[in-house]
């Protein structure tokens, strides 16, 4: 490896060839057909990668234009590197590197809301795909649009300078039909049961707020497929950035690792044509829904038992806390005994291969995501991913004790502290009102349970709320041992 080796560009690309793969295709060709808004570690770990495969198949008419919503410092670094990157795949005993280049530009959207409407304006952009939180739709807990949030209203104000993204959503498209050039297709990307839906709803009502006729339009023409996206890819520390440049021999900085498992699944609705994206492994598919729910239910409501029973056993990184043989046995449990049970039937898809791949993901010591990362947000994750598994598996008459060592896990994480009395930072939108629930409750579960904007209708199962005060207490006063043997049929015994 080069002393020093060249800052990460254009220019310096062809020097890199000989130690890493590196794009083979004249960048200059890429037409720049897909806008992507949230550029972040996952985008560039997975949607870029495809599409850079993609182009190195000769189909270069689908480049992407980046788009930054919150934060300028991705664009001062694409900027610099001509919005080259470079993507670490790990895995046991595997690693590989290479730079993507799929990345035309980038453009940071506060800094110049013109330039980000007039590309998505533009004829050229034929989709636009969305990793925007789910936070991002502005969709509330029945589903209804928030007309009234102070940003949308600012957007109906201003709609030249927008601060949602379905305010630049519904201002450009406004211009395509005003201009009589097509629509494009709105991918979400986003983790939600069905993030297309969530999209189609949010542009459509604000677009009614701007203009009846406008709406009617995106209802006619507009598509909003959605799709279910998986690779972990941990966020990159400046000491993994300094590591990389050490191990591999290029200066990126801001490069992006990942593992070596990547799925990509979209329904096949689009209004403007699409990249042949199946060449590179992605699946099309009529309804992606039962692939999003096995996704969420198993990797995602694993991630969340993971999370909570590493953290309050005094672990930081993922395949420390899968190394600890009771966390690993009571993930493993859950998923294999009382989540599987529960989900659908998919054509193509082995859900006993599906859960020991995943098993493995989290064990995978090459990546070691960090416990804190998938703690956070408990009160937007677990209702999706866990709590859901756990009420269908009583409704069914189901074994739920996992699950419901799991739901203490974070009740007791909550109350910030680990089983040794270490403090833990609770990361989490309602952090303060959940906190203080479960703090006052202690032991007694029933307080926190009535918050049911989060815990939904768990609290009115009174067998639930007296095995999971039950659990808790075991858990709290006794350890997690303790815990996994109290579940189950002794646990009023051992909790006594």
């Amino acid at each position: 490896m080069p002393e020093s080796a060249p800052p990460l560009s254009d220019g310096s690309l062809a020097g890199y060839a000989g130690t890493l793969r590196v794009p083979g295709y004249d960048r200059t060709t890429l037409v720049p057909s897909i806008v992507h808004i949230g550029v972040g570690g996952f985008h560039r770990a997975h949607q870029a990668v495809y599409l850079d495969d993609l182009a190195g198949q000769g189909e270069t008419g689908w480049g992407v234009v980046g788009v930054g919503l919150h934060r300028p410092q991705m664009g001062e670094v694409l900027s610099a590197q001509d919005c080259l990157f470079t993507v670490v795949e790990r895995g046991p005993g595997h690693e590989s590197a290479r730079v993507v280049g799929s990345l035309v530009d980038y453009l940071y959207a506060p800094e110049d809301p013109e330039a980000v409407l007039r590309v998505l304006a533009d004829p050229r952009t034929r989709i636009v795909t969305l990793t925007i939180t789910g936070a991002g739709y502005l969709i509330d807990d029945a589903g209804a649009f928030q007309e009234d949030d102070a940003e949308v209203q600012r957007d109906l104000a201003s709609p030249s300078r927008p601060c949602t993204v379905t305010g630049y959503l519904t201002a450009a498209l406004d211009r395509r039909r005003r201009a009589g050039n097509a629509p494009f297709t709105v991918l979400s990307c986003d983790n939600l049961p069905d993030s297309g839906a969530a999209a189609r709803t949010a542009v459509v009502a604000h677009a009614a707020l701007r203009d009846p006729a406008l709406a009617s339009w995106i209802e006619a023409n507009v598509t909003f497929p959605s799709g279910m996206v998986d690779r972990i890819t941990p966020e990159t520390s400046p000491h993994m950035r300094d590591v990389i440049e050490r191990t591999v021999g290029i200066a990126d900085r801001w490069p992006v690792v990942t593992e070596p498992f990547s799925q990509w699944v979209v329904e096949d609705d689009f209004c403007n044509g699409r990249p042949p994206l199946e060449r590179v492994g992605v699946q099309f598919v009529d309804d992606v829904g039962p692939h999003k729910l096995i996704k969420a239910r198993m990797l995602n409501g694993g991630h969340c038992a993971l999370g909570y029973l590493g953290a309050l056993a005094g672990h930081t990184r993922t395949d420390e806390a899968m190394a600890d043989p009771v966390v690993r046995a009571v993930v493993a449990r859950m998923l294999g005994e009382e989540v599987q049970p529960l989900m659908p039937r998919v054509p193509g898809v082995d859900l006993t291969d599906y859960r020991r791949t995943t098993l493995q993901r989290f064990a995978n010591p090459a990546i070691g995501d960090t416990l804190a990362r998938l703690c956070r947000r408990g009160s937007v994750k677990m209702p999706s991913y866990l709590l859901t598994s756990l009420r269908e598996a009583r409704e069914q008459g189901r074994p739920s004790s996992m699950l419901l060592l799991a739901v203490a896990a974070w009740l007791l994480y909550l109350r910030g502290a680990d089983l040794a009395g270490r403090p833990i930072e609770v990361v989490d939108p309602r952090a303060e009102e959940l906190c203080r629930l479960a703090r006052a409750g202690g032991d007694d579960p029933r307080l926190v349970l009535g918050l049911r904007s989060v815990f939904g209708s768990l609290e009115d199962d009174p067998r639930l709320v007296d095995e999971l005060g039950d659990v808790l207490r075991v858990l709290s006063r006794h350890g997690l041992e303790a815990a996994v043997g109290a579940c189950g049929s002794t646990v009023r015994t051992v909790a006594a």
